[in-house]
């Protein structure tokens, strides 16, 4: 099991219930890998450095979690599909 930073840009326009949902389905699949997610911090909305999907603003969360390098890989299939998800990155604390 190794610690990972998984921080994820959510669209803009989804309301506090949406987002929460949003949040909380990927604590499950990281849950649901055989992970622990450790902390969640929500950041909050920040203006983004160039548009993606003709948004500016995005919803920031940091997670930190502890996963297996495999699982990893399987959550990131996931994100791919995840529309309401402008953008992610997983890096592996040292």
């Amino acid at each position: 099991m190794r610690q990972y930073e998984l921080v994820c840009i959510f669209h803009a326009d989804l309301d506090e219930n949406a987002f929460k949902a949003e949040v909380e389905k990927i604590s499950g699949w990281i849950s649901e890998s055989g992970g622990n997610v450790d902390k969640v911090d929500v950041w909050g909305r920040r203006r983004l450095a160039y548009r993606i999907n003709k948004q500016r603003e995005g919803q920031y969360v940091l997670f930190n979690c502890t996963l297996n390098p495999a699982a990893a890989a399987d959550l990131e299939h996931n994100f791919r599909f995840q529309e309401s998800l402008l953008r992610f990155m997983i890096t592996l604390v040292a």
